[in-house]
Protein backbone atom coordinates (compact mmCIF):
# COMPACT_ATOMS: atom_id res chain seq x y z
CA UNK A 1 0.00 0.00 0.00
CA UNK A 2 2.80 2.50 0.69
CA UNK A 3 4.38 2.05 -2.61
CA UNK A 4 0.79 3.52 -4.51
CA UNK A 5 0.66 7.15 -4.84
CA UNK A 6 -2.79 8.77 -4.64
CA UNK A 7 -3.69 11.96 -6.76
CA UNK A 8 -6.46 12.82 -4.18
CA UNK A 9 -6.90 10.79 -0.89
CA UNK A 10 -10.20 11.68 1.23
CA UNK A 11 -10.83 11.15 4.69
CA UNK A 12 -14.64 10.71 5.92
CA UNK A 13 -17.22 8.73 3.66
CA UNK A 14 -19.60 11.31 4.10
CA UNK A 15 -22.16 13.59 1.87
CA UNK A 16 -19.19 15.70 1.50
CA UNK A 17 -16.37 13.27 1.24
CA UNK A 18 -18.50 10.71 -1.61
CA UNK A 19 -18.83 14.17 -3.27
CA UNK A 20 -15.85 15.05 -3.42
CA UNK A 21 -14.20 11.93 -4.13
CA UNK A 22 -16.74 11.45 -7.04
CA UNK A 23 -15.90 14.86 -8.80
CA UNK A 24 -12.16 14.24 -8.31
CA UNK A 25 -12.22 11.25 -10.03
CA UNK A 26 -14.64 12.50 -12.66
CA UNK A 27 -12.20 14.94 -13.24
CA UNK A 28 -9.38 12.10 -13.79
CA UNK A 29 -7.56 12.05 -10.65
CA UNK A 30 -6.53 8.73 -9.12
CA UNK A 31 -8.63 8.97 -5.96
CA UNK A 32 -8.90 6.50 -2.36
CA UNK A 33 -11.78 7.59 -0.07
CA UNK A 34 -10.98 6.67 3.42
CA UNK A 35 -13.60 5.65 5.93
CA UNK A 36 -13.57 4.17 9.19
CA UNK A 37 -16.87 2.74 9.29
CA UNK A 38 -17.73 -0.69 7.64
CA UNK A 39 -19.98 1.26 5.27
CA UNK A 40 -20.07 4.74 3.27
CA UNK A 41 -22.93 7.06 3.78
CA UNK A 42 -23.31 6.41 7.98
CA UNK A 43 -24.96 9.36 8.71
CA UNK A 44 -26.31 9.88 5.56
CA UNK A 45 -28.86 6.90 6.47
CA UNK A 46 -30.26 8.68 9.60
CA UNK A 47 -30.96 12.52 8.01
CA UNK A 48 -34.51 13.41 7.14
CA UNK A 49 -35.74 10.57 9.41
CA UNK A 50 -34.26 7.87 7.29
CA UNK A 51 -35.44 9.83 4.05
CA UNK A 52 -32.85 12.21 3.45
CA UNK A 53 -33.78 15.41 2.28
CA UNK A 54 -30.66 15.87 0.01
CA UNK A 55 -31.13 19.67 -0.88
CA UNK A 56 -33.65 22.84 -1.26
CA UNK A 57 -34.91 24.31 -4.45
CA UNK A 58 -36.84 27.03 -2.64
CA UNK A 59 -40.29 28.04 -2.99
CA UNK A 60 -40.47 28.23 -7.04
CA UNK A 61 -39.07 25.35 -9.48
CA UNK A 62 -35.51 24.26 -9.78
CA UNK A 63 -34.98 25.79 -12.63
CA UNK A 64 -35.19 29.66 -11.09
CA UNK A 65 -33.17 31.40 -8.88
CA UNK A 66 -35.48 30.68 -5.97
CA UNK A 67 -33.28 28.00 -4.66
CA UNK A 68 -30.50 30.48 -3.99
CA UNK A 69 -32.39 32.95 -2.31
CA UNK A 70 -33.59 30.05 -0.18
CA UNK A 71 -30.51 29.01 0.50
CA UNK A 72 -28.61 31.48 1.72
CA UNK A 73 -31.30 32.75 3.69
CA UNK A 74 -31.28 29.90 5.86
CA UNK A 75 -27.52 29.81 6.50
CA UNK A 76 -26.76 30.59 10.25
CA UNK A 77 -22.98 30.48 9.76
CA UNK A 78 -20.48 32.79 7.40
CA UNK A 79 -22.97 32.60 4.05
CA UNK A 80 -20.42 34.72 2.43
CA UNK A 81 -17.80 31.60 2.19
CA UNK A 82 -20.51 29.75 0.71
CA UNK A 83 -20.98 32.34 -2.34
CA UNK A 84 -18.14 30.28 -4.79
CA UNK A 85 -18.99 26.69 -3.49
CA UNK A 86 -22.88 27.49 -3.94
CA UNK A 87 -22.20 29.06 -7.64
CA UNK A 88 -19.95 26.22 -8.71
CA UNK A 89 -22.50 23.35 -7.56
CA UNK A 90 -25.89 24.93 -6.74
CA UNK A 91 -29.31 22.74 -5.75
CA UNK A 92 -29.89 21.97 -9.68
CA UNK A 93 -26.42 20.67 -9.70
CA UNK A 94 -27.47 18.31 -7.14
CA UNK A 95 -30.62 17.37 -8.86
CA UNK A 96 -28.53 16.35 -11.88
CA UNK A 97 -25.84 14.60 -10.54
CA UNK A 98 -28.29 12.52 -8.68
CA UNK A 99 -30.46 11.83 -11.36
CA UNK A 100 -27.94 10.75 -13.84
CA UNK A 101 -26.73 8.03 -10.74
CA UNK A 102 -29.58 6.79 -11.13
CA UNK A 103 -31.68 8.57 -7.74
CA UNK A 104 -35.05 9.75 -9.20
CA UNK A 105 -35.93 12.79 -6.92
CA UNK A 106 -39.35 14.66 -6.09
CA UNK A 107 -40.00 17.94 -4.49
CA UNK A 108 -42.18 18.27 -1.31
CA UNK A 109 -43.65 21.19 0.79
CA UNK A 110 -40.95 24.12 0.88
CA UNK A 111 -38.96 23.30 -1.52
CA UNK A 112 -37.31 20.31 -0.05
CA UNK A 113 -36.13 17.29 -2.35
CA UNK A 114 -36.37 13.91 -1.42
CA UNK A 115 -35.24 10.55 -3.10
CA UNK A 116 -38.58 9.07 -4.71
CA UNK A 117 -38.36 5.96 -2.67
CA UNK A 118 -38.18 7.73 0.59
CA UNK A 119 -34.85 6.05 1.29
CA UNK A 120 -31.73 7.68 1.85
CA UNK A 121 -30.18 4.24 1.01
CA UNK A 122 -30.91 5.24 -2.94
CA UNK A 123 -29.19 8.30 -2.58
CA UNK A 124 -26.27 6.29 -0.87
CA UNK A 125 -25.97 3.53 -3.51
CA UNK A 126 -26.08 6.51 -6.38
CA UNK A 127 -22.84 7.70 -4.84
CA UNK A 128 -21.14 4.36 -4.27
CA UNK A 129 -21.93 3.79 -7.95
CA UNK A 130 -20.86 6.70 -8.78
CA UNK A 131 -17.58 5.87 -6.73
CA UNK A 132 -17.37 2.37 -8.68
CA UNK A 133 -18.29 3.69 -12.24
CA UNK A 134 -15.11 6.08 -11.62
CA UNK A 135 -12.63 3.73 -9.72
CA UNK A 136 -11.87 5.12 -6.70
CA UNK A 137 -10.68 2.93 -4.47
CA UNK A 138 -12.33 2.93 -1.52
CA UNK A 139 -11.21 1.68 2.06
CA UNK A 140 -13.34 0.80 4.47
CA UNK A 141 -12.97 0.12 8.41
CA UNK A 142 -9.14 2.03 7.76
CA UNK A 143 -9.20 5.04 9.93
CA UNK A 144 -6.94 8.08 9.56
CA UNK A 145 -4.38 9.15 12.24
CA UNK A 146 -2.57 11.99 11.14
CA UNK A 147 -2.49 14.33 7.50
CA UNK A 148 1.17 14.30 7.10
CA UNK A 149 3.24 17.33 5.51
CA UNK A 150 6.56 18.47 4.74
CA UNK A 151 8.53 21.69 5.00
CA UNK A 152 7.34 23.93 7.72
CA UNK A 153 5.29 27.18 7.90
CA UNK A 154 4.35 28.91 6.10
CA UNK A 155 5.34 26.53 3.64
CA UNK A 156 3.70 23.40 4.59
CA UNK A 157 2.48 20.94 2.11
CA UNK A 158 0.67 17.70 2.50
CA UNK A 159 2.22 14.54 1.91
CA UNK A 160 -0.65 12.11 2.55
CA UNK A 161 -2.40 10.29 5.44
CA UNK A 162 -1.12 7.95 7.91
CA UNK A 163 -3.61 5.21 9.12
CA UNK A 164 -4.24 4.10 12.10
CA UNK A 165 -2.39 0.71 11.74
CA UNK A 166 0.65 2.86 10.85
CA UNK A 167 0.41 2.44 7.32
CA UNK A 168 0.84 5.70 4.96
CA UNK A 169 -0.86 6.79 2.01
CA UNK A 170 0.93 8.93 -0.36
CA UNK A 171 -1.01 11.36 -1.59
CA UNK A 172 -0.40 14.99 -3.49
CA UNK A 173 -3.42 16.43 -2.14
CA UNK A 174 -5.89 15.39 1.12
CA UNK A 175 -9.48 16.51 1.35
CA UNK A 176 -11.06 16.38 5.14
CA UNK A 177 -14.42 15.88 4.95
CA UNK A 178 -14.67 14.03 8.48
CA UNK A 179 -17.84 15.73 9.67
CA UNK A 180 -18.35 17.43 13.09
CA UNK A 181 -19.51 15.52 16.58
CA UNK A 182 -23.07 15.08 15.88
CA UNK A 183 -24.78 11.46 15.60
CA UNK A 184 -21.30 10.23 17.55
CA UNK A 185 -22.87 6.61 16.80
CA UNK A 186 -21.94 6.89 13.28
CA UNK A 187 -17.98 7.80 14.31
CA UNK A 188 -18.21 11.31 14.86
CA UNK A 189 -15.66 11.96 16.69
CA UNK A 190 -14.11 15.55 15.72
CA UNK A 191 -11.07 13.45 14.06
CA UNK A 192 -10.75 16.03 11.48
CA UNK A 193 -10.38 19.21 14.01
CA UNK A 194 -7.62 17.19 16.02
CA UNK A 195 -5.75 16.42 11.99
CA UNK A 196 -6.55 20.81 11.27
CA UNK A 197 -5.23 21.86 14.67
CA UNK A 198 -1.96 19.84 14.61
CA UNK A 199 -1.45 21.88 10.72
CA UNK A 200 -2.09 25.30 12.74
CA UNK A 201 -5.33 25.70 12.01
CA UNK A 202 -7.90 27.66 14.20
CA UNK A 203 -10.58 26.17 15.18
CA UNK A 204 -14.24 28.02 16.15
CA UNK A 205 -15.66 26.20 19.67
CA UNK A 206 -18.15 23.79 18.63
CA UNK A 207 -21.34 23.05 19.75
CA UNK A 208 -24.47 20.91 19.20
CA UNK A 209 -26.88 23.10 17.11
CA UNK A 210 -30.70 22.35 15.59
CA UNK A 211 -31.43 20.29 18.71
CA UNK A 212 -33.76 20.12 21.64
CA UNK A 213 -33.87 22.63 24.69
CA UNK A 214 -33.40 21.85 28.19
CA UNK A 215 -35.78 23.94 29.94
CA UNK A 216 -35.84 24.95 33.96
CA UNK A 217 -39.63 24.99 34.57
CA UNK A 218 -40.88 21.49 36.43
CA UNK A 219 -44.59 21.74 34.58
CA UNK A 220 -42.78 21.45 30.69
CA UNK A 221 -42.23 18.02 31.83
CA UNK A 222 -45.88 17.52 33.07
CA UNK A 223 -46.61 17.62 28.76
CA UNK A 224 -44.36 15.54 27.77
CA UNK A 225 -45.24 14.46 24.01
CA UNK A 226 -47.52 17.51 23.43
CA UNK A 227 -46.98 18.97 20.13
CA UNK A 228 -48.43 23.04 19.94
CA UNK A 229 -49.20 23.91 16.06
CA UNK A 230 -49.61 27.09 14.45
CA UNK A 231 -47.74 29.38 17.80
CA UNK A 232 -44.98 31.76 17.32
CA UNK A 233 -41.66 31.26 19.61
CA UNK A 234 -39.06 34.10 20.46
CA UNK A 235 -35.43 33.66 21.96
CA UNK A 236 -34.20 36.01 23.90
CA UNK A 237 -31.01 36.28 25.16
CA UNK A 238 -29.78 38.96 27.72
CA UNK A 239 -32.51 41.45 26.78
CA UNK A 240 -32.49 41.03 23.31
CA UNK A 241 -34.38 38.67 20.60
CA UNK A 242 -32.49 36.66 18.82
CA UNK A 243 -34.92 34.59 17.25
CA UNK A 244 -38.39 35.16 16.20
CA UNK A 245 -40.87 32.50 14.22
CA UNK A 246 -43.65 30.75 14.00
CA UNK A 247 -44.31 26.94 13.27
CA UNK A 248 -44.15 24.13 15.38
CA UNK A 249 -42.98 23.07 18.49
CA UNK A 250 -42.97 19.65 21.30
CA UNK A 251 -42.81 19.82 24.33
CA UNK A 252 -40.35 16.34 26.08
CA UNK A 253 -39.74 15.07 28.94
CA UNK A 254 -36.40 17.64 29.68
CA UNK A 255 -38.12 20.79 27.74
CA UNK A 256 -38.74 21.60 24.13
CA UNK A 257 -38.37 20.05 20.98
CA UNK A 258 -39.83 20.24 17.35
CA UNK A 259 -39.13 22.44 14.08
CA UNK A 260 -39.32 25.80 15.61
CA UNK A 261 -37.40 24.86 18.36
CA UNK A 262 -34.56 23.61 16.71
CA UNK A 263 -34.06 26.42 14.38
CA UNK A 264 -33.89 28.73 17.40
CA UNK A 265 -31.82 26.37 19.27
CA UNK A 266 -29.04 27.35 16.08
CA UNK A 267 -29.38 31.18 17.41
CA UNK A 268 -29.06 30.17 21.00
CA UNK A 269 -25.85 28.28 20.41
CA UNK A 270 -24.43 31.38 18.48
CA UNK A 271 -24.83 32.61 21.82
CA UNK A 272 -22.13 30.82 23.28
CA UNK A 273 -24.41 29.33 26.55
CA UNK A 274 -25.65 32.50 27.67
CA UNK A 275 -28.54 32.94 29.74
CA UNK A 276 -31.80 32.35 27.62
CA UNK A 277 -35.72 32.91 27.78
CA UNK A 278 -38.34 31.78 25.30
CA UNK A 279 -41.86 33.44 24.80
CA UNK A 280 -43.89 31.61 23.76
CA UNK A 281 -47.42 32.98 22.10
CA UNK A 282 -50.04 30.24 22.08
CA UNK A 283 -52.53 32.76 19.69
CA UNK A 284 -50.78 34.70 17.29
CA UNK A 285 -53.12 35.25 14.67
CA UNK A 286 -54.84 37.92 17.40
CA UNK A 287 -53.60 41.16 18.65
CA UNK A 288 -54.13 41.38 22.65
CA UNK A 289 -57.19 43.18 22.40
CA UNK A 290 -58.63 41.14 19.96
CA UNK A 291 -57.44 38.42 22.69
CA UNK A 292 -59.21 39.94 25.74
CA UNK A 293 -62.17 40.74 23.53
CA UNK A 294 -62.71 36.76 22.83
CA UNK A 295 -61.73 36.38 26.76
CA UNK A 296 -64.93 38.51 27.71
CA UNK A 297 -66.95 36.35 25.29
CA UNK A 298 -65.77 33.19 26.38
CA UNK A 299 -66.31 33.95 30.02
CA UNK A 300 -69.55 36.24 29.30
CA UNK A 301 -70.87 32.53 27.74
CA UNK A 302 -69.48 30.50 30.40
CA UNK A 303 -71.26 32.38 33.41
CA UNK A 304 -71.23 30.60 36.69
CA UNK A 305 -68.72 27.79 35.53
CA UNK A 306 -65.46 27.82 36.98
CA UNK A 307 -62.37 29.92 35.20
CA UNK A 308 -60.44 26.28 35.73
CA UNK A 309 -63.43 24.61 33.35
CA UNK A 310 -64.06 27.56 31.02
CA UNK A 311 -60.84 27.02 28.64
CA UNK A 312 -61.35 23.80 26.54
CA UNK A 313 -61.96 25.85 23.57
CA UNK A 314 -59.00 28.11 23.95
CA UNK A 315 -56.00 25.06 24.98
CA UNK A 316 -55.66 21.25 24.67
CA UNK A 317 -56.82 19.74 27.86
CA UNK A 318 -53.24 19.26 29.41
CA UNK A 319 -52.23 22.75 28.60
CA UNK A 320 -55.16 24.63 30.91
CA UNK A 321 -53.52 23.70 34.27
CA UNK A 322 -50.44 25.07 32.96
CA UNK A 323 -52.27 28.34 31.73
CA UNK A 324 -54.27 28.23 35.11
CA UNK A 325 -51.36 28.60 37.44
CA UNK A 326 -50.30 30.83 34.68
CA UNK A 327 -52.92 32.97 35.19
CA UNK A 328 -53.02 34.29 38.20
CA UNK A 329 -57.12 33.61 38.72
CA UNK A 330 -58.12 31.69 41.50
CA UNK A 331 -59.31 28.31 39.82
CA UNK A 332 -62.47 28.11 41.52
CA UNK A 333 -63.47 31.65 40.68
CA UNK A 334 -67.01 31.99 38.45
CA UNK A 335 -66.27 33.37 35.02
CA UNK A 336 -68.61 36.96 35.55
CA UNK A 337 -66.47 37.26 38.51
CA UNK A 338 -63.35 37.80 36.19
CA UNK A 339 -62.01 41.37 35.90
CA UNK A 340 -61.01 43.07 32.74
CA UNK A 341 -57.75 43.35 34.72
CA UNK A 342 -57.26 40.09 35.48
CA UNK A 343 -58.58 39.36 31.66
CA UNK A 344 -55.50 41.61 30.53
CA UNK A 345 -53.18 40.06 32.51
CA UNK A 346 -54.30 36.34 31.51
CA UNK A 347 -54.08 38.13 27.58
CA UNK A 348 -50.67 39.00 28.19
CA UNK A 349 -49.90 35.65 29.88
CA UNK A 350 -50.79 33.65 26.54
CA UNK A 351 -49.06 35.60 24.61
CA UNK A 352 -46.13 35.40 26.28
CA UNK A 353 -45.70 31.81 28.40
CA UNK A 354 -42.48 31.85 29.55
CA UNK A 355 -39.71 29.44 29.79
CA UNK A 356 -36.46 29.20 30.84
CA UNK A 357 -33.58 27.58 28.91
CA UNK A 358 -31.33 25.12 31.35
CA UNK A 359 -29.03 23.88 28.15
CA UNK A 360 -28.71 23.68 24.76
CA UNK A 361 -28.69 20.32 23.79
CA UNK A 362 -26.24 17.59 23.35
CA UNK A 363 -24.56 16.24 20.33
CA UNK A 364 -26.21 12.91 20.40
CA UNK A 365 -30.04 14.57 19.59
CA UNK A 366 -28.19 17.37 17.43
CA UNK A 367 -28.36 17.51 13.62
CA UNK A 368 -25.22 19.73 12.93
CA UNK A 369 -22.45 21.07 14.53
CA UNK A 370 -21.79 24.36 14.85
CA UNK A 371 -18.56 25.78 15.00
CA UNK A 372 -15.25 23.77 13.21
CA UNK A 373 -12.61 24.81 11.54
CA UNK A 374 -12.68 28.77 10.98
CA UNK A 375 -13.25 29.68 7.06
CA UNK A 376 -10.42 32.08 7.89
CA UNK A 377 -7.46 29.66 7.14
CA UNK A 378 -9.67 28.74 3.69
CA UNK A 379 -9.91 29.55 0.78
CA UNK A 380 -13.57 29.95 -0.43
CA UNK A 381 -13.14 29.79 -3.71
CA UNK A 382 -11.12 26.15 -4.19
CA UNK A 383 -11.24 24.77 -0.36
CA UNK A 384 -7.91 24.70 0.02
CA UNK A 385 -6.20 25.66 3.04
CA UNK A 386 -4.24 29.15 3.26
CA UNK A 387 -1.89 27.39 5.70
CA UNK A 388 -1.10 24.15 3.96
CA UNK A 389 -0.54 23.65 0.39
CA UNK A 390 -3.03 20.69 -0.85
CA UNK A 391 -4.64 20.37 2.50
CA UNK A 392 -8.90 20.97 1.62
CA UNK A 393 -11.72 21.10 4.06
CA UNK A 394 -15.29 20.21 2.40
CA UNK A 395 -18.42 19.68 4.81
CA UNK A 396 -19.34 20.16 8.74
CA UNK A 397 -15.80 19.78 9.72
CA UNK A 398 -15.69 23.57 8.89
CA UNK A 399 -17.23 26.74 10.94
CA UNK A 400 -20.80 26.29 8.21
CA UNK A 401 -24.27 25.74 9.37
CA UNK A 402 -27.83 26.18 8.10
CA UNK A 403 -31.36 25.77 9.35
CA UNK A 404 -33.25 22.55 8.51
CA UNK A 405 -34.98 21.50 5.37
CA UNK A 406 -31.93 20.00 2.81
CA UNK A 407 -29.34 23.18 3.62
CA UNK A 408 -26.64 21.33 5.08
CA UNK A 409 -26.67 18.82 2.96
CA UNK A 410 -26.52 21.03 0.48
CA UNK A 411 -23.62 22.59 2.01
CA UNK A 412 -21.56 19.32 2.37
CA UNK A 413 -22.40 19.17 -1.42
CA UNK A 414 -20.90 22.25 -2.65
CA UNK A 415 -18.07 22.06 -0.62
CA UNK A 416 -17.23 18.55 -1.38
CA UNK A 417 -17.65 19.28 -5.26
CA UNK A 418 -15.59 22.41 -5.10
CA UNK A 419 -12.76 20.44 -3.18
CA UNK A 420 -12.68 17.74 -5.30
CA UNK A 421 -12.65 19.46 -8.75
CA UNK A 422 -10.13 21.98 -7.28
CA UNK A 423 -8.24 19.30 -5.53
CA UNK A 424 -7.82 16.99 -8.91
CA UNK A 425 -6.27 19.95 -10.63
Amino acid sequence: MSEKRFTVAVVGGGAAGMMAAAVAARAGAKVCLVEKNEKLGKKLYLTGKGRCNVTNVGTTDAESDGGKEAFFANIVSNPKFLYSAFAAFDHRSVLRFLEEAGCRLKVERGGRVFPVSDHSSDVIAALHGELKKRRVEILLNRKAEEVLACGSAPALRVRGIRLADGKVLPADRVILATGGLTYPSTGSDGDGYRFARRLGHQLVPCRPALAPLRIAEGWCRELAGLSLKNVSLRLIVETKTVFSGFGEMLFTHFGVSGPLVLTASSFYAKQGGAQGRLLIDLKPALTLEELERRLARDFEEHGRKQFQNALRGLFPARLIPVMVRLSGIVPEKSCREISRKERLVFARAIQNVPLTVAAGGEYREAVITQGGVSVKDVNPSTMESRLVSGLYFAGEVLDLDALTGGFNLQIAWSTGALAGRRASC
